[in-house]
């Protein structure tokens, strides 16, 4: 058989396996980030008992410094001009990730609410000196296997590397420049946090419930969205947002199969975001969850999820503008008054929080509906400023409400924080700020994060949504301003509150996050020029 007639057979020669096109120094904080997780879970197999909380706390502590340090490298690398990257950034990795302004301030941020989160998860001192979460989650509530291993001081240090795999998640999910990314993001960002919902020292059972919640309507959502991306790829042939965006524009036909695979995301999104009415978990989950880790969930999963959003909407799904906006509309509108209004009914602190929490998501739609561009504030950079300013408020509210205590450990009803500006003036007022700030009251950061999403929606004309957000401030002010009055007026009940002695590591906390939120308010140019400048997503 002659050289040409087996050729024939065998074919031509396959062409050369292109190595992947990986920027590692542009995706250096999220490498950092997941290399620090590693190491944790390493720390966990060679490291003797008596030093791995220790060490966890240095190992995360480091990371997540190291990490912001890479992040604000690469963000002075940025250069862009009329939203493209012409310097270091733009799609890496093979085209998965998108290194743009609102990606690296996002990265920025979560750190930011990272490093308060490690804090609190580190804190020894309220507990006899064994931190917040249970010695081993395999005994069951109350056995003899618990109470052995309290006595033997053994505690679950592997929350750490769990926080640090969500934190690496949340960062993938915020840059992900493709659907798939996205989905793979989602779970690693969710699956730590339903295992960290279940390991509260105190109050088990309330615990395991609120992971079991969480878990079980988190994989319905999950569900949701991969069903709503698979039903994109069959429209468009392609999971990237700039195909998808290219597709939607040509309009190529199947148009249902469009409308469906949007409404099914939007719905994976939404429960993230805690929007009504995907919202049931949300109260459930907060007061039941470790009060660490219901702070370090407010905070990061709504920053990134809702960066997500704004990517694959105003992104991919741009072109379709007018079949997406009558939706987050009405989803805003109902969330806003529904979070303001149950919350007046709530007794319990974390409840209440909880709530609020469901009204902001409600505001921040606000932003996202305007679309807005140009000279002034822009809808990514109105919402980007305003999860700084709400998530340092929350993790904030959330550090007091861990210094609030009984017997039983943390008093959460509200009705035992009666009195509480006597008995501790410090911290009533740090509780009342962040209060404030949820409120939108001047010269704190939620006013001008509220003012900046409510200038967004007017300027892209949605001033209807705007008429309803002040109507929902309105109405939520009325909680906030009785919940002050409560703390510094109303005659304690029996003993009044107990208020506990923490170590330095939740001061600082709560002083950071007090300080946040006033300089915000009063000095708010230096954060709002940096959104705005970074404002603007790679296509």
């Amino acid at each position: 058989m002659s050289a040409v007639s087996v050729q024939a057979i065998v074919g031509a020669a396959p062409s050369p396996i292109e190595a992947p096109d990986v920027d590692y120094a542009t995706i250096s904080p999220l490498l950092i980030i997941l290399g620090a997780a590693v190491l944790g879970v390493l720390v966990e197999a060679f490291v003797p008992r008596a030093y791995r909380f220790v060490t966890q706390i240095a190992v995360a502590v480091v990371g997540v410094v190291a990490a912001f340090v890479a992040t604000v490298v690469v963000g002075a690398g940025l250069d862009t001009v009329d939203g493209e990257v012409t310097g270091r950034g733009g799609p890496t990795a093979m085209g998965s990730l998108s290194v743009d302004g609102p990606a690296v301030v996002t990265w920025a941020m979560l750190l930011f609410f990272g490093l308060l989160g490690v804090l609190l998860f580190a804190e020894r001192r309220l507990d006899g000196g064994l931190s917040a979460f249970t010695s081993q989650a395999s005994t069951p509530p109350g056995s003899a296997d618990e109470r052995h291993a309290t006595r033997l001081r053994i505690e679950h240090s592997e929350v750490f590397p769990l926080a640090m795999f969500a934190l690496g998640g949340m960062m993938f999910f915020a840059s992900a420049n493709d659907l798939l990314g996205m989905f793979v993001a989602l779970e690693v960002l969710s699956l730590p946090l339903y295992l960290m919902c279940g390991l509260a020292r105190r109050r088990r059972l309330l615990s395991q419930e609120a992971a079991m919640k969480y878990f079980l309507l988190g994989a319905f959502s999950s569900a949701f969205f991969l069903y709503g991306i698979a039903m994109v790829y069959g429209y468009a042939g392609s999971f990237g947002l700039a195909e998808i965006s290219t597709a939607v524009s040509s309009q190529i036909g199947g148009q249902n199969l469009l409308l469906a695979g949007m409404a099914l995301i939007l719905v994976g999104l939404l429960f993230k975001v805690a929007a009504v009415p995907f919202h049931a978990w949300t109260p459930d989950v907060y007061q039941g969850a470790p009060t660490p880790v219901t702070a370090f969930m407010a905070a990061g999963t709504k920053a990134a999820a809702f960066v997500a959003m704004l990517r694959i909407f105003f992104v991919a799904f741009g072109g379709a503008r007018w079949d997406w906006a009558p939706a987050v509309w009405a989803i805003a509108i109902i969330t806003m008054l529904f979070g303001a209004i149950a919350s007046i009914a709530q007794t319990d602190v974390k409840r209440m929080l909880a709530y609020s929490s469901i009204a902001h998501a409600g505001f921040l739609l606000v932003g996202m509906a305007g679309l807005t561009s140009g000279d002034g504030v822009t809808s990514v950079s109105a919402v980007l400023f305003y999860l700084v300013a709400y998530g340092a408020a929350a993790i904030g509210a959330f550090a007091v409400v861990t210094l609030v205590r009984d017997a039983g450990g943390e008093t959460t009803h509200l009705g035992r924080w009666a009195g509480l500006g006597k008995e501790s003036p410090v911290l009533a007022v740090a509780f009342t700020i962040f209060l404030l700030s949820f409120a939108g009251i001047p010269l704190t950061g939620g006013f001008i994060s509220k003012w900046s999403v409510f200038a967004a929606a007017w300027d892209g004309g949605a001033w209807p949504l705007v008429v309803v957000g002040v109507v929902a401030s309105a109405l939520a002010l009325f909680f906030y301003i009785r919940v002050v009055v409560l703390l510094f007026f109303a005659p304690p009940q029996g003993d009044g509150p107990t208020v506990a002695v923490p170590s330095p590591l939740t001061w600082s906390v709560v002083a950071i996050t007090v300080a946040v939120t006033i300089v915000l308010g009063v000095l708010p140019g230096p954060l709002l020029d940096l959104v705005q400048q970074a404002g603007a997503f790679v296509r």
